[in-house]
């Protein structure tokens, strides 16, 4: 039974692993199962990025270089740029993105096309799983009916299941391995395979029902953080109205020891998750006549916080009497996370948008991102020191980086907006200081 041979191969380590998308979720991925003795072959469309993992030239900082030198030189990893591999795979694990289109719709474009391009090649007796976060469906629905156009049968000639990936870049205490993983899929063959193939590399394995509540488990992981993001983003917004601040406002609230968490307003969410993944369920469940009230309140609010920010910078400015379209402002923090290089859905890009509509002479700096492109136009990020500040009329704080001097900071300064809230306990001059 193909079955019986999937899972001997996997236990044995002799099966050959496919990790399509050698990204943020992919390449740690990939490592981690070769370092256990996998071969793995990962599919990178992207000459580039292929040739770098083929050369140990590591761009994800949550892959250890050492580790993905360790597995490329022993031949343990390889990536190639088309699919001519497949039929050599026993598993195949796509890691692709899931963007929104312009109207906040699902583009499930990447995924259908390596379905289509996997099931020219399917044949008995492989795993595939998807990873990709989506709305509940995707893998039943649009992946199954592709891959059966082969005349092979789910369950029973191959194995489909989701396990969505739970990667939070830079964290340091939680990786891939031992991040608990969600399994499901709609047969027990397949959760079964799947299953015994994660058990492999990550400590504990957590298998549902089915694939929709292994997608819905994960979407609302993140519709879970957008919302209480939107709750106290919000609470800015008022305290900012009832001139309360909102930092002494949750540094109490939080001190309470059971029936709260610890969630901080800012410039806007970013990144490939939160701004995305809640209105991957608010699509779907139109198709089920049911309007997700919260999400789409939750997603509003979050996509004011950058208007508001520029709506703050301005007050500043007039306060200090320069007008913004005669203003030189300083971006602090361009990556939509702290100590991370990835701008993706970026708040401070919005903010940059809205203050260069203003007339505002925009600069940044970001010793993690070298360079940015916004409105077509390529900026790169400026040395930081202290001429450096004092040429500019308001420093944005808009991603905290524990590798600035804050405190060196609000002394050259003119002016600082903090969105972060990281210098609201320096000993330093409060007057130069506005919090968002």
């Amino acid at each position: 039974m193909v079955l019986d041979v999937l899972k001997d191969k996997i236990v044995n380590r002799s099966a050959i692993v496919g990790v399509i998308g050698l990204g943020y979720v992919g390449l740690p991925f990939a490592v981690e199962k070769s370092k256990v003795g996998f071969q793995v072959i990962g599919i990178e469309q992207n000459p580039i990025r292929s040739e770098r993992v083929n050369l140990a030239d590591n761009y994800i900082a949550d892959v250890k270089d050492e580790d993905l030198k360790l597995v490329t030189t022993t031949g343990k990893l390889k990536a190639v740029t088309g699919f001519d591999a497949v039929p050599e795979m026993d598993v195949l694990v796509i890691c692709v993105p899931t963007p929104l289109t312009k109207n906040l719709t699902p583009d499930l474009t990447y995924i259908e096309t390596v379905t289509k391009a996997i099931s020219k090649q399917l044949r008995p007796g492989q795993l595939v799983t998807l990873e990709s976060t989506t709305y509940p469906g995707t893998t039943d629905e649009v992946m199954r009916p592709l891959l059966e156009q082969t005349g092979l049968r789910q369950g029973v000639d191959f194995f489909l299941a989701h396990s969505p990936e739970r990667v939070d870049p830079g964290n340091k205490r939680y990786t891939t391995k031992n991040t608990s993983k969600v399994v499901g899929a709609s047969d027990a063959n397949s959760l079964a395979v799947a299953k015994l193939f994660y058990e492999q590399t990550i400590s504990h394995v957590v298998p549902v029902t089915s694939a929709k509540a292994a997608e819905l488990g994960k979407v609302f992981e993140n519709t879970f953080r957008a919302v209480n993001i939107a709750l106290v983003n919000e609470l800015a917004l008022l305290c900012d109205r009832m001139d309360i601040d909102v930092w002494d406002v949750l540094d109490a609230a939080n001190t309470k020891p059971f029936g709260i968490m610890p969630f901080y307003p800012g410039p806007g969410v970013g990144g490939h998750c939160i701004p995305i993944d809640p209105h991957y369920l608010e699509w779907k469940a139109k198709e089920f006549n049911f309007d997700t009230h919260f999400i789409a309140l939750a997603g509003e609010i979050n996509r004011r916080m950058p208007e508001f920010v520029r709506e703050k910078a301005c007050r500043v400015l007039n306060k200090l009497g320069v007008a913004p379209s005669r203003a030189k402002v300083l971006i602090l923090g361009v990556a939509y996370k702290k100590d991370l290089g990835d701008w993706r859905e970026s708040p401070a890009i919005h903010v940059m948008t809205k203050l260069l509509e203003d007339g505002v002479e925009i600069a940044y700096h970001d010793s993690f991102v070298p360079e940015i492109y916004i409105q077509g136009q390529k900026l790169n990020s400026v040395p930081l020191n202290n001429d450096t500040l004092a040429s500019y009329e308001l420093v944005i704080i808009t991603t905290d980086h524990s590798d600035i001097d804050y405190h060196n900071l609000v002394s050259h300064a003119s002016a600082v907006l903090d969105t972060r809230g990281v210098t609201r306990k320096l000993d330093c001059d409060k007057d130069k200081l506005t919090l968002l």
